[in-house]
């Protein structure tokens, strides 16, 4: 039998890129057919994603798809990162790029939900915690400043639902994404209306929503002729942590970790909590394949690690990642220590002069040179982890005896095993392209080439090995854990 292939359009905040996944529907094998840089963009209206060029990379990587491997293409997929949004006019057209979460335009938006709804009533609603980069802060940004693109919009899209448009032109929105929005109900699997129209946002804007798994029509036929080939686009878990979840190949009770820029942590569930509790330590519900929930909880993983080598490379150190990871084995454990999801930590830019004056601010001793500061990050993202790992297994009274974790923050073997051993659980790591593992099977049960999500996670689990993180001497863990609770 001749290998199928599936192509998934895996967009990261930072970078892009379109893999081939190759099957027999008894292994599945991935290939990089194209990579390329997705950099936000500082305009004088604020940050911007550059979705034009986006797109334009994405039609030459499907060029070079179809030449490679011609009519063995079955389906495409595309995920991308949560919240960020396009508006379209009623005749389709992009009102002005889409902004970055991390634009200041949702400043004080938190507490204008408060005011025109209140933020526990709005979780109770959606699921979702008020947090700055939320869908509903930045539309609500853009309706307390009479946005032009807001006023003038007929259509609210994310991202992958933008550029699947752009491809077949059916506009829609996917589930499991919609419901990063904080304008979604988990349990209605509709739009939060009461929400929407509490907050003053324009109802007309929110369109069809469509399951993880639903064919949205071949390509246009401009597109398809420019390429010289058809396929169906098929609507996937198009939110990438709900891909990686979906690609982790886990089963029984257990927490996984999608490790990325982002570090989430959470556990699948058949149904939403939206008790008060959740809701005062923080804890999101968002939709997840065959109509599970994702509880889970975010903290900034590899977002430290990322920013300190931006800077240090800016300043003209080319270290590798491998040499990195070696200075900060070797580095001392147990230093100065920092809460990875402190506000003076989440803009872009300094990162390592920032955890310097965190340190400093909060009396202990500054970390000079490199494997110190990134032994801290190390150490303090694991005890972050623990103190999750602790409140979702009583949140949820379920016994999570492991913690499966994917992603390419599992490149960082000091940090997975740091987690294993902090939290007490043996952490299985695999694979690093969860994402687009996720986005693959999901295309291949949308096909009818699998039955439902679990075999696909059995053909993952038989194609790629895992690699086990076992607990080590836990005693400097628990030595310290009081230490870093004092800094929350």
């Amino acid at each position: 039998m001749n290998d199928k292939v599936y192509l998934a359009i895996d967009l990261g905040a930072g970078s892009g890129r379109l893999l081939a996944g190759r099957s027999d529907l008894k292994s599945l094998s991935l290939e990089e057919v194209h990579r390329f840089d997705n950099p936000g963009t500082d305009l004088p209206g604020g940050l911007v994603w550059n979705v034009l060029g986006l797109y334009r990379e994405i039609l030459h990587g499907l060029k070079l798809a179809v030449a490679k491997y011609g009519e063995s293409i079955q389906s495409l997929g595309i995920d991308t990162w949560g919240v960020d949004f396009a508006l379209l006019d009623d005749q389709g057209r992009l009102l002005g790029l889409p902004h970055q979460y991390r634009d200041s335009r949702t400043d004080g938006m938190e507490e204008e939900c408060e005011r025109r709804y209140g933020n526990a009533k709005m979780y109770y609603e959606t699921g979702i915690m008020p947090f700055f980069l939320n869908s509903s802060h930045q539309l609500l940004g853009e309706a307390v400043r009479d946005g032009a693109a807001l006023l003038n919009a007929s259509h609210f899209v994310m991202i992958p639902d933008l550029l699947a448009y752009w491809l077949t032109g059916r506009i829609s929105v996917e589930r499991t994404n919609a419901s990063t929005t904080q304008l979604f109900s988990p349990i209605t699997k509709d739009w939060a209306w009461d929400v929407i129209e509490g907050l003053g946002l324009p109802r007309r804007i929110f369109g069809e929503v469509v399951e993880p798994g639903t064919p949205l029509g071949g390509l246009r036929k401009v597109v398809a002729e420019d390429l010289g080939g058809d396929f169906p686009v098929i609507a996937t878990t198009t939110h990438d942590t709900g891909a990686a979840v979906t690609g982790i190949p886990g089963d029984g009770d257990y927490a996984f970790i999608s490790s990325g820029t982002w570090s989430i942590i959470g556990t699948e569930l058949r149904e939403p909590i939206l008790t008060e509790e959740a809701f005062r330590v923080g804890w999101a519900n968002e939709q997840g394949v065959e109509d599970t929930t994702r509880f889970l909880r975010n903290i900034s993983g590899a977002w430290l690690f990322q920013e300190c080598v931006r800077q240090w490379r800016s300043e003209g150190d080319d270290s590798s990642y491998a040499e990195l990871d070696a200075l900060a084995e070797n580095a001392p454990p147990f230093g100065s220590l920092v809460d990875p999801d402190h506000d003076e930590l989440k803009a872009p830019g300094g990162m390592p002069e920032r955890i310097q004056a965190l340190c400093r601010d909060t009396g202990q001793e500054i970390p000079e040179g490199k494997g110190k500061i990134l032994r801290l990050v190390a150490e303090s993202v694991a005890f972050k982890h623990r103190i999750r790992f602790d409140q979702l297994r009583e949140i949820t009274g379920k016994n999570l005896n492991r913690i499966h974790m994917g992603g390419g923050g599992i490149k960082n073997e000091l940090l997975a095993q740091s987690i294993a051993t902090c939290c007490g659980v043996p952490v299985h790591a695999g694979p690093i392209e969860a994402t687009a593992c996720g986005n693959l099977i999901t295309q291949m049960v949308a096909t009818g080439d699998l039955p439902d999500i679990a075999a696909g996670r059995e053909l993952i689990r038989s194609s790629i090995p895992l690699k086990i993180f076992s607990p080590r001497d836990p005693k400097p863990w628990e030595d310290n854990l009081p230490r870093f609770e004092n800094l929350l």
